[in-house]
């Protein structure tokens, strides 16, 4: 007995309900199967296995981890860390004043202000920042009475106090940076804004103040935040000076209750703190600033967290379907 053959030909009516008829079945799903990736838990299991060392070898340590607990929050290490960052805060707002004045007068078609800025940012940037500390707090040595004719006279070891000295090394040193900050700034701003407020009659001091340094600041921003956070770690360079700072408070404390490492634990702890704190708020800051040049911002970590959650609960239990 034979079997019956539809002898409809491809193109015709038939065929084609021939065919609808087999598409209706649908589709098996697709398991799909991830990707292994060997290298990854080989490497994941090794800096695991390194970090589990690390923290056995610190546990067997000769290390009195209550004492820093206890001497975390002591008055005097607080008070240090306050001076710490009232020192850190200052020298930073004088650094980014006096930065900004020497990048316009990098800028300038005035020869004499363009070379006088470029020497003093080729003189702070070329000497250590603790050299600059030492050479302020000897400064007596060589002038020992500061007088200015009918204005101020007074000897160099009153005026140049741990504190002042602290503030100049800190501010000037920073200056020089924050000059070549601005000036990049500034010239990243499109020499057709100059010109057309020129053309509306702006002078210039008008169209740097009113034009060039708002369009500036999403450039200037970023590093000025980075410039701020290690101001915060370099202002331990002001225990040379004496100054009473983190740095020196712990180390006083240290050496007199023989706690030496302990107490060098216990300012590791604050500096991270506090440098930890302002990242996120440069962090923000900065999104702040690239409003007006990215068209859709990037997520925030906790956006990011958000998003991966829920994508995880709406994951389907099954297989992908095509």
């Amino acid at each position: 007995m034979t079997d019956k053959f539809d002898k409809a030909p491809a193109g015709s009516p038939a065929g084609q309900v021939s065919v609808s008829k087999g598409a209706t079945t649908a589709p098996e799903n697709i398991k799909a199967i991830p990707v292994r990736h060997v290298g990854r838990w080989i490497s994941g299991i090794v800096v695991i296995g390194l970090l589990v060392a690390l923290g056995y070898a610190f546990s067997q340590g000769n290390i009195q981890w209550q004492a820093v607990g206890d001497k975390l929050f002591d008055k005097n290490v607080v008070a240090g860390a306050g001076r710490t960052l009232l020192i850190s805060v200052l020298a930073m707002v004088l650094g980014v004043i006096l930065g900004v004045i020497l990048a316009v007068m990098r800028l300038s078609k005035n020869p004499v202000t363009s070379w006088v800025a470029w020497l003093y940012i080729w003189f702070f940037r070329g000497t250590p920042v603790y050299v600059q500390l030492l050479l302020w707090f000897n400064l007596a040595l060589i002038f020992p009475v500061l007088n200015i004719p009918f204005i101020y006279k007074d000897e160099m070891t009153d005026v140049m106090t741990p504190f002042m000295c602290a503030l100049l090394g800190l501010a000037l040193n920073e200056a020089a940076y924050m000059a070549e900050i601005c000036r990049a700034g500034i010239q990243s701003v499109d020499e057709g804004q100059t010109e057309a407020s020129h053309a509306l009659g702006m002078t210039q001091a008008k169209t740097m103040r009113r034009v060039v340094l708002p369009q500036a600041l999403r450039v200037i921003i970023p590093p000025t935040g980075n410039e701020f956070i290690n101001m915060l770690k370099t202002s331990s360079l002001v225990y040379a000076v004496t100054y009473n700072e983190l740095l020196r408070s712990t180390s006083q404390i240290g050496s007199t209750s023989y706690a030496v490492m302990e107490m060098l634990f216990v300012a590791s702890i604050w500096y991270i703190v506090m440098t930890s704190v302002f990242s996120v708020g440069q962090y923000y800051l900065e999104r702040r600033y690239a409003r007006g040049s990215l068209r859709s911002l990037p997520l925030t970590p906790l956006q990011r967290i958000k998003v991966n959650l829920a994508s995880f609960s709406n994951r389907p239990s099954g297989g992908v379907s095509a």
